[in-house]
């Protein structure tokens, strides 16, 4: 079941071209880090923002609330020169299994969503491999985003940062979903759906979706991640009828 939770989107796109700043509440700046060099920005004519991990040159994996029908998006990074790029969705798939009013209705939702660029990323881009091992309660993972560093403060939005944080299980052991939280108030925040949670190995075990607040703060609490193992059929499915299958450790 999933319950309500701090909504990732509507951050202002003029915070996108501003200088760089930070991301994710109490993480690290990890511009160089392998994740970041597998992650992208993802934004919404609506004027969300949210992170993308890289599946192949001209594929993108996110949030499926980051990539609903009906409105235009287009896939963000920043070329060699620090000049913002823009990149067209040419495709896009939305899992069978999301349901947009899932917080509301504390029902249970696939937040997963597959995007094909019209163009290809460049070369430095590398495509993340996706993990089906399951994480146990202290395990400890790394999320990682572009989204905001401090609650409200949308400039902090556009760096690529991570936490390590260890599993937990507020509802029990979960087939579809992982929670983290870390003992001090860290964790994804606006801007960080779509954003990868990957193991000690670097392979992505899941995609962010949401996060809960910590004390009067709207973020710092829980984060949690749609698992893609038990996702890998649609995943594969989707990916190997675009030509670029999805790679897999």
């Amino acid at each position: 079941m999933i319950r309500p939770a701090f909504p990732f989107l509507a951050l202002p796109l003029l915070a996108l071209f501003a200088i760089p700043a930070r991301a994710v509440v109490g993480g690290l700046d990890a511009p160089d880090a392998a994740l970041a060099r597998s992650s992208v920005m993802v934004l919404s004519s609506r004027g969300g923002v949210c992170t993308g991990i890289v599946l192949a040159r001209d594929v993108v994996l996110t949030a499926a609330h980051c990539a609903a029908p009906g409105v235009e998006h287009r896939v963000h990074f920043r070329d060699e020169a620090g000049a913002p790029v823009l990149l067209g969705v040419a495709a896009r798939a939305v899992h069978p299994g999301y349901d947009a009013g899932a917080i509301a209705g504390r029902r249970r939702s696939i937040d997963l969503a597959l995007l094909r660029t019209e163009t290809a990323l460049p070369a430095r881009f590398v495509p993340a491999a996706l993990a089906e091992a399951p994480a146990a309660a202290g395990t400890p993972l790394t999320l990682g985003g572009y989204g905001v560093a401090r609650p409200g403060d949308h400039r902090s939005t556009g760096t690529f940062r991570t936490a390590t944080l260890p599993v937990v299980e507020p509802y029990g052991p979960s087939r579809i979903l992982v929670w983290l939280k870390g003992a001090t108030a860290s964790g994804a925040c606006e801007g960080d759906s779509g954003g990868p949670v990957a193991g000690a190995g670097g392979g992505v075990l899941a995609v962010t979706t949401w996060a809960s607040g910590a004390g009067k703060a709207p973020c710092g609490g829980v984060s949690q991640g749609v698992l893609v193992g038990p996702q890998r059929a649609w995943i594969d499915r989707t990916t190997a009828a675009w030509g670029t299958p999805a790679r897999w450790e």
